[in-house]
């Protein structure tokens, strides 16, 4: 797994690093900077970005934002600091996991893998939910196009489909494609 580091004290940016490659993970970006810490994962593209809350240029949580509301990496935030309305907006911001320093080996790397788990789901999920709509959205240009040819040439709803079905495999496009040169006056069974 591919991780970049943010967090402005250098002492536990090296001893996260440290761990981190004692545990098999690969650290390839590491800065001391929020803003820093965006542009190292859209450039990277790592599994993981761990970002300290507090940082100059640009806290941890606006870097959070950013990195989660483009799903560009699992995010875990690290911070001194444990109060209920700060772990509120690290949730709200997009982290999928939230760890207090000072932690230990194992709370590190249990966050680490519960953080990258819930992302490969969202990923999944966001994944599933575009076929879904992809497929909805076919079915729309092709129920229209079916309604087309039923109204304009008289065809069965049965035919309709079988001439769509016919002409998709004949050009080697997709259903939806022939159902849109059909909408477009493009295609006519004629």
């Amino acid at each position: 797994m591919r991780v970049v580091v943010a967090e402005d004290e250098g002492i536990i940016r090296l001893d996260l690093k440290e761990i981190l490659q004692e545990e098999g993970y690969e650290v390839v970006g590491e800065t001391g900077r929020g803003d820093e810490a965006v542009d190292l994962v859209k450039q990277l593209e790592p599994d993981l970005a761990i970002l300290d809350i507090k940082m100059p240029g640009m806290d941890g949580l606006a870097a959070a934002r950013e990195i989660a509301g483009e799903r560009r990496a699992a995010v875990l935030l690290l911070t001194a600091f444990s109060q209920r309305d700060l772990v509120e907006q690290a949730r709200d911001a997009g982290a999928l996991a939230y760890l207090v320093k000072p932690f230990q080996r194992n709370e590190l790397v249990a966050a680490l893998e519960v953080a990258l788990g819930r992302f490969r789901e969202l990923k999944a999920l966001e994944s599933e939910v575009k076929g879904l709509e992809d497929a909805l959205e076919t079915r729309k240009v092709v129920d229209r196009a079916k309604g087309t040819l039923m109204d304009r040439w008289k065809l069965s709803e049965a035919d309709a489909f079988t001439f769509i079905r016919t002409k998709a495999m004949q050009q080697r496009v997709t259903l939806k494609q022939v159902g849109q040169q059909i909408l477009d006056g493009q295609l006519t069974p004629e």
